[in-house]
């Protein structure tokens, strides 16, 4: 299957002997090859590539500094590698088969070559080409890692990653930014869009659903940034969120009567507060007879009833042009005859046509935002809509709000890296100019430990009757609502 290209480089043949071979070392899935094999060759044999050391891998194992003659070993395998392979061939068989033989090939190179390597030298050696060709390179075995919240590339030389809610700097370093823009490009391009010079800022995602952000040069100075949100396999429930400290049993049960009968929510937080986390979690309440319309930048909301159609905007193509809005989706979703409407994110004059959409037969209709406290949240939903052109009086738009959004749930990440549902707000209506609210529950922060953990309670404000009681008695809640809401003040006092 993979035959010479010419008289370039080794080949293959049953007259080679390979080395002694060890037991191979699980392989980490890896994209389809004919998806990633974009050009290789760019990114191979000129300069040597640095790779993900074993400290990223495992937390345990610490494996030797790479060295300048690892390095030239390499660049010198990886180039006779691309020489004797036939790509057409490799695209053709799955991501496992392909890796098995390129290590098949390496192993052949390495002993025609004749290189001095040790046993684990040599399976390095392997599972970092395999990484460099089939997959995103010294991402690898950070993609791999379920401990990783994010990571974050700051140009070809710094790599940090978020580990239990904190930041710290990684030892993954790229060969260059060439190569790290070449891995940017394969990211985007698995889902038909593109980053370069004259379109320098994208939002993709990779084949499990992580979020990636990509800003490249001439805006990021220091090389392209490049940001991964990673994906969390095993989708958090609210029982999790209970387990974790993030709301108590009573908050966890009211959240779960709120998404149930239908509340118009509106979740708010800062960046990385877990927002998203949380509209998933509430999404688990809804109804599986429901049609469910979810409008994002990037999927990645984990939907598990059957009924539900999934909307991503589109950047403008080269020429400017094809560009689909948020607002267009959300627009268009009202023609689709949808139960709910869900919003990844609310960010522009979208938000105009999601409350519209609230209050015109859609109850039960979701979105994040990005604010501080609720009431921040409910600010930032007027300007957007006064950012949209639309001119109308500041108390319309503060009724269609307080008409429209019936809680405000505030998400925060605390400065130990932990995260909590710092508020359950509801909104009452208004009050002459000014929306009125009453939290059902807030967070209260007390101190922190010997460790520099936070220390604090969920408390009860003492509300028996909230606003949307008549809307549980009608889906036969009330009465679990009014144990939950006993149970919370009971705690407090």
């Amino acid at each position: 299957m993979f035959g010479r290209r010419g008289n370039e480089g080794p080949a293959k043949s049953g007259g080679v002997t390979p080395p002694p071979s060890s037991p191979r070392a699980p392989s980490a899935p890896a994209p389809a090859a004919s998806t990633v094999l974009v050009e290789p060759a760019r990114e191979g044999s000129q300069q040597r590539q640095q790779v993900a050391p074993p400290s990223m891998q495992t937390p345990t194992r610490r494996r030797p500094a790479r060295t300048e003659e690892y390095y030239d070993t390499k660049s010198q395998v990886f180039s006779a590698l691309i020489d004797t392979i036939d790509l057409s061939q490799l695209a053709k068989l799955d991501a496992e088969a392909a890796r098995e033989e390129i290590r098949d090939i390496v192993n052949d190179i390495i002993t025609i070559k004749n290189f001095a390597m040790s046993i684990s030298e040599q399976e390095e050696l392997l599972e970092d080409i395999c990484n460099d060709v089939l997959g995103y390179g010294p991402l690898e075995p950070l993609l791999a890692r379920d401990d990783i919240a994010d990571i974050m590339v700051n140009g070809a030389g710094q790599t940090f990653i978020e580990v239990g809610g904190k930041t710290v700097e990684s030892e993954i370093r790229f060969r260059d930014n060439a190569q790290l823009l070449s891995i940017c490009q394969r990211i985007v391009s698995q889902v038909g869009r593109r980053v370069d010079e004259s379109s320098p800022i994208c939002d993709a995602r990779l084949p499990d659903g992580s979020r990636v952000n990509v800003i490249a040069p001439p805006l990021s100075i220091d090389g392209p940034a490049l940001t991964i949100r990673k994906f969390k396999k095993d989708k958090l429930t609210l029982d999790q969120l209970v387990r974790f400290g993030a709301i108590t049993p009573e908050g966890a049960t009211l959240l779960q009567i709120i998404g149930r009968v239908r509340c118009n929510v509106v979740i708010s937080g800062g960046t990385g507060s877990g927002k998203t986390t949380l509209l998933n979690c509430l999404t688990n309440y809804i109804d599986r007879d429901e049609r469910v319309i979810t409008c994002e930048d990037t999927a990645e909301l984990q939907l598990q009833q059957p009924h539900v159609v999934r909307l991503e905007t589109r950047p403008p193509n080269i020429e400017g042009e094809g560009e689909i809005t948020m607002r267009d989706l959300v627009k268009n979703c009202l023609r689709m005859r949808p139960e709910r409407i869900i919003v990844g994110e609310v960010r522009g004059p979208e938000v105009f046509d999601l409350l519209q959409a609230m209050n015109t037969g859609h109850d039960g209709s979701m979105g994040t935002i990005h604010a501080n406290t609720p009431r921040e949240c409910l600010s930032r939903m007027e300007s957007m809509i006064a950012m949209g052109g639309f001119s109308l009086p500041a108390k319309t738009v503060r009724e269609i709000i307080s008409t429209s959004v019936d809680v405000v749930i505030q998400a925060a990440r605390l400065r130990d890296g932990s995260r909590r549902i710092t508020q359950i707000t509801e909104v009452m209506g208004m009050e002459g100019d000014v929306i009125i609210t009453q939290d059902l529950m807030r967070y209260e922060i007390e101190g922190e430990d010997a460790g520099g953990k936070i220390i604090g309670r969920h408390m009860s404000t003492g509300i028996g009757k909230p606003n949307f009681w008549d809307r549980a008695r009608y889906y036969n809640e009330e009465k679990r609502l009014a144990a939950a809401l006993d149970e919370m003040e009971n705690k407090s006092k």
